[in-house]
């Protein structure tokens, strides 16, 4: 018999109980923002994507993948209240960014 998955992204910020409630975040990513030193979702509204990434780069000592800062990106317009799309969708603005 298949195991049914009820675990369900949310589609607004006000659904978010949990970090992964949110498109784009997986274990790894809820990881980070635990090394981050953020303890709720509610508090990535507030933050720099493209300042966490280079805190993150920072406090790990390494090299992050690009994608993260995309990732970190889709995260934080999401809890901003802009509509759930993929990391992806934010490569061109964080090329942009990097660019300057």
């Amino acid at each position: 018999m298949k195991r049914c998955n009820t675990s369900r992204k949310a589609t607004h910020a006000d659904e978010v109980r949990r970090f992964q409630d949110i498109p784009n975040v997986g274990a790894a990513t809820a990881g980070d923002f635990a090394t981050l030193g953020i303890h709720s979702p509610l508090e990535l509204a507030r933050q720099d994507p493209y300042a966490l990434y280079a805190k993150l780069q920072r406090l790990t000592g390494l090299r992050q993948d690009p994608c993260v800062c995309d990732t970190f990106i889709a995260v934080v317009r999401f809890m901003q209240g802009g509509p759930a799309l993929p990391w992806w969708h934010f490569t061109a603005e964080r090329k942009r960014h990097f660019a300057r």
